[in-house]
């Protein structure tokens, strides 16, 4: 079970730890969320699982004890020393924990190629830049990811809609959204100013995957989202290679003067694969 609000307290001071807004360290003491997370990921005994962000062992614990393999990673060296003096000896040989930032290592050191699941609470500040780095692959099967509501819309955004962008587009290339849960921000010590989203996201059977040149061109592209394609291409540095997509958007109906927040993903496969520079 979570730790109480006391609790929590007691053991930051235990650490000599203050909880660090930057970090997102806002701490889960709600035992149903972790409870949800676990039945959203629809885990299984030995399942292999990436985790971001331990902090105090919450969420760790309780996959340990549903019999699945976790390999972890926490960027603060106060709370990664805790679980490698706690958590760590009691599960030595399924609980995998590294210290580091997860931008670097964003599936914790996990090192297989497939048959994975992501289970975690993602800081505001990286949850886009990381999620890029694990759409690069290789894909895991599901991903239940505790984000703050405004990330979670983010990701998930449909054409036309203000939130609509590249990593948007990648997500729904690749996966599916499943029904998630609301998380109330009183489920947090420290209570954080926003609610959060359980978001979960299963992969596509026949998952599309952008290659790293097609990637840093849609980036590009939704930099200038309020202009039209058209102009868009014809100013890129890859005017040549992306020309003949126009026509392929055309063939679909989709003109020239669409703006890139109206373009639906089977717009954006049709891009040509392109070779990095």
């Amino acid at each position: 079970m979570p730790l109480s609000p006391s609790d929590t307290r007691a053991l930051l001071e235990r650490l000599g730890h203050r909880p660090n807004k930057r970090l997102g360290q806002n701490f889960l003491i709600d035992g149903n969320i972790v409870r949800k997370s676990l039945e959203l990921a629809y885990l299984q005994p030995d399942d292999c699982v990436v985790e971001i962000g331990p902090g105090l062992g919450t969420l760790s614990s309780a996959l340990l004890e549903a019999g699945a393999q976790v390999w972890a990673i926490e960027f603060d060296p106060r709370l990664h020393d805790n679980l490698a003096n706690t958590l760590a000896p009691e599960w030595p040989d399924k609980f995998h924990l590294i210290h580091g930032d997860a931008i670097d290592h964003p599936r914790a050191g996990f090192a297989l190629q497939n048959n994975y699941k992501i289970i975690a609470n993602l800081p505001y500040a990286i949850s886009t830049p990381w999620m890029e780095k694990i759409l690069a692959g290789p894909l895991p099967d599901r991903l239940v990811l505790m984000l703050q509501k405004e990330a979670a819309d983010r990701f998930t955004a449909t054409p036309g809609h203000k939130n609509y962008g590249a990593i948007s587009v990648f997500i729904e290339a690749s996966y599916q959204r499943r029904p998630g849960h609301r998380v109330a921000r009183q489920c947090f010590y420290p209570t954080p100013d926003v609610d959060s989203t359980l978001l979960h996201l299963e992969r596509l059977p026949d998952a599309f995957h952008f290659n790293t040149a097609q990637r840093e061109t849609i980036r590009a592209i939704f930099t200038q989202r309020r202009k039209q394609i058209g102009s868009l291409v014809n100013k890129h540095q890859r005017a040549s290679e992306l020309r003949p997509w126009l026509k392929e958007l055309a063939a679909l109906g989709i003109p020239e003067t669409t703006r890139p927040e109206a373009i639906p993903l089977n717009g954006w496969r049709k891009m040509p694969v392109l070779v990095s520079s």
